[in-house]
């Protein structure tokens, strides 16, 4: 059995690469899978011989042919690289039926590109080439020869005729002779782009006309009589379904009558079409008119109009437990223009079993949810604007979100939010989202007893920022580039912010319309204060390709909200900032980290324990992530394992100092210093369509505490002790060393 491949010799830069020429079956086996394999498929001390199962890896077993084989190849690969004198030899040592192979490498020198000429022998397409390549120079004298290099040419050659009207054209056109002097390590390369055979030039084909199909759900024509519509610049549209409007599907059809045959705009028509949503297959077929001219077919396959998901989950939190449950309603295409309306609601209840009784004596707490979007297609102003969607679909979008909550004997909530928003790109990669209009009314209410019992312990401002009724009129912009990218292995940079504004243009009116103030002093409509605030966040991140599956990732997160006028004494709790979290700092739970230097011990037990998630948020927060990360398998039950060692720092503050956390202020001179950091390590099971995440994070340093003391990692191999000494102080508030976090998707 093969435990061990060893490749020298080879250059940092093609390592990964030139390795992945060594044959799979005789690559040492991952643990894991074998563990698998040899647990499912053997019995008594042997494997079986019949009813094998096909899970985990079969063992690398040595096979000197795959040996030359891989030898061969890697050799060949150098070659390509421009390091033609390269030899690679092989070895194989052999001991108690372990196996293990040394592939040793010299390169030798590479070589480098002296001339590159051209003969190409229709004079417009060396026109349209030499016009290309005098701004994006590929191939040129002094370069390293390198046969991708090539084939990329070949590649950019066979799109930029697709893109000017060449129909016809095929990559086999392209062809490259290069001529070597071993002595000089030096080569010329010719490039050749041939005629059709039997032509003295390449065709140019214009479209003459468009037909578009829309079959039904199942892919059939069905037996009802289709909906035929003429549209301008010979557009035909057929609609067997008799679902959809013909306007808002043509205004993403880019081949038009009259232009030149142009591969991105059958591409863009596949893009967008496929962003309507209301497709699950289309298919495009040219048809030649006559020499010089294209009818194009499009065949569009609808998804079924309406669709209904039920989701449950149980939760298990702060020794408390309780269920979930939610329906999601769409409909894909309410008014025929693709346009989908989404409607959702929810319902989750968690139970306190130390209350004893019934069931239904044992309710801590109830949440209902309910929403709706209706989502557009297209931009809906008052005003005529460009037709937006070459870089990416834009949408209008209407929303509606209502919640009523209740938590025993503390507090309840009601609330309603209505918005319409735009999104549209400015190029593929900057996305602009813009809600001109937020408005949002929530009524909250402190149980009365639990409300006599925080201003008597002086905790003022819980009172003011829960018990209380408020109107919301703002608006939001959040600008983001790079999204397109985060599921590639590139370098680039990834940057989202958002600016949130709310009370503005009530504050205006003010000046000219006397609003009713209340005992407060605040400005009232309908006997309601309004909130003003300003509140603003970034998300900046650098990603690294490492070769392979390897990946760095650093991204810092801050933002910060101040309150003012109506509400100058506090952000409300709903726009505060929290700590901690699957996508934040991954040691400790959501809402369980800071503010700044502040411990849970200052709240007597009962306290501890009403004011759970109310009192650990705040105005301004800072976060960096640092994550690694890399492959461990290959086929794990039928997904990619990746792996990830990641490090988290940063924490969030008060914007002034107050009685209700203290220690919890931003200071310049002591931010840093309260800084949380964790660590740890995750697994990402990667299934193509999603990713499934588990992180665990231990806690480095802990703000919570004081000076030498908030490096609690001291404490990790005797941690009886210490958490027994929480417990006395912070109880019934436990201390975790250890964060597990499941979560869909990358963290960031």
């Amino acid at each position: 059995m093969v435990t061990k491949v060893k490749l020298y010799g080879v250059n940092k830069e093609f390592k990964d690469e030139a390795s992945t020429y060594i044959q799979k079956e005789i690559q040492p086996n991952s643990s894991i899978n074998l563990f698998i394999y040899n647990f499912a498929n053997s019995k008594g001390g042997k494997y079986r011989t019949d009813k094998i199962r096909n899970v985990g890896e079969p063992p690398s077993i040595l096979d000197s042919s795959l040996v030359e084989l891989s030898r061969n190849q890697i050799q060949r690969f150098l070659a390509s690289k421009g390091y033609f004198n390269a030899e690679v030899k092989s070895k194989i040592y052999v001991r108690k039926k372990k196996a293990k192979i040394i592939f040793n490498a010299e390169q030798g020198g590479a070589f480098k590109i002296r001339n590159v000429e051209q003969e190409i022998a229709d004079p417009q397409v060396a026109e349209i080439y030499q016009s290309y390549i005098t701004n994006h120079p590929t191939i040129r004298g002094g370069m390293r020869f390198d046969a991708d290099s090539l084939a990329r040419e070949r590649e950019t050659i066979y799109d930029l005729m697709k893109h000017k009207g060449y129909y016809d054209y095929v990559r086999q056109y392209v062809r490259f002779e290069v001529d070597t002097n071993m002595n000089s390590s030096l080569a010329d390369v010719k490039l050749f782009i041939d005629n059709p055979e039997g032509k003295t030039a390449h065709t140019v084909f214009k479209i003459d006309s468009s037909e578009v199909v829309i079959k039904d759900s199942d892919g059939e024509l069905g037996d009802s009589v289709p909906t035929k519509t003429a549209m301008p610049g010979a557009l035909t549209i057929i609609d067997y379904s008799h679902r959809f409007r013909p306007k808002p599907l043509i205004r993403y059809i880019y081949p038009r009558k009259g232009e030149s045959f142009d591969i991105e705009k059958e591409n863009l028509t596949y893009d967008r079409l496929y962003e309507l949503n209301s497709f699950r297959a289309i298919r495009t077929n040219y048809k030649k008119k006559d020499s010089t001219s294209l009818k194009v077919n499009y065949e569009l396959i609808p998804l079924k109009r309406m669709s209904n998901r039920v989701e449950g989950e149980y939760t298990f939190t702060s020794g408390r437990s309780g269920f979930n449950i939610g329906n999601t309603y769409t409909n894909r295409n309410l008014f025929g223009g693709s346009e989908q309306l989404e409607i959702k609601a929810r319902y989750g209840v968690l139970f306190d079993s130390g209350l004893g009784g019934p069931l239904w004596n044992e309710v801590w707490n109830q949440d209902f949810q309910f929403g709706a979007n209706l989502s557009i297609p297209r931009l809906l102003v008052p005003f005529r604007i460009p037709l937006i969607g070459k870089n990416g679909m834009p949408h209008t979008i209407f929303s509606t979100n209502w919640q009523i909550f209740d938590q025993l004997n503390t507090y309840s909530n009601r609330y309603v939010i209505n918005s319409i928003t735009y999104n549209w790109y400015d190029t593929k990669y900057k996305l602009h989202s813009v809600t001109p209009l937020s408005l949002e009314y929530r009524l909250g209410r402190l149980d009365n007893n639990f409300k006599d019992y925080l201003q008597k312990e002086g905790y003022e401002l819980y009172v003011k920022s829960n018990d209380r009724a408020y109107f919301g009129i703002g608006s939001q912009y959040a600008y983001t580039f790079n999204t397109i990218r985060l599921n590639t292995y590139d370098d680039f940079l990834f940057f989202r912010g958002a600016l949130d504004l709310s009370g503005n243009t009530l504050n205006l009116l003010s000046k000219i319309i006397p609003f009713k103030k209340n005992d407060l002093g605040q400005n009232t409509i309908l006997n309601v204060p309004y909130l003003q605030y300003i509140k603003a966040e970034t998300d900046f991140r650098v990603y690294r390709y490492l070769g392979g599956d390897r990946q760095f990732v650093a991204r810092i997160n801050a933002g910060i909200g101040v309150p003012f006028g109506n509400n100058h004494e506090f952000l409300i709790f709903e726009k505060q900032f929290f700590g901690g979290g699957m996508n934040d700092l991954r040691a400790w739970q959501a809402r369980t980290l800071g503010p700044g230097n502040y411990n849970r011990s200052v709240l007597t037990e009962d306290l501890r324990n009403r004011l759970r998630n109310l009192d650990q948020l705040g105005e301004i927060k800072i976060v960096s992530n640092f994550e690694y990360r890399f492959k461990l398998v290959n086929d794990f039950f039928g997904a990619k394992l990746k792996g990830a060692t990641f490090a988290d720092i940063g924490n969030i503050w008060r914007l002034r100092e107050t009685e209700e956390n203290p220690g919890g202020e931003f200071k310049f001179d002591k931010f840093l210093g309260q800084m949380a950091i964790g660590a740890g390590a995750g697994l990402r099971f990667d299934l193509q369509y999603f990713v499934f995440r588990f992180d665990a994070g231990l806690k480095v340093k802990d703000p919570q505490f004081a000076g030498k003391d908030q490096w609690v990692i001291t404490e990790l191999f005797h941690s009886g002790d210490f958490k027994d000494a929480y417990k006395k102080t912070n109880g019934p508030d436990t201390y975790n060393f250890l964060q597990y976090n499941f979560g869909i998707g990358m963290p960031f």
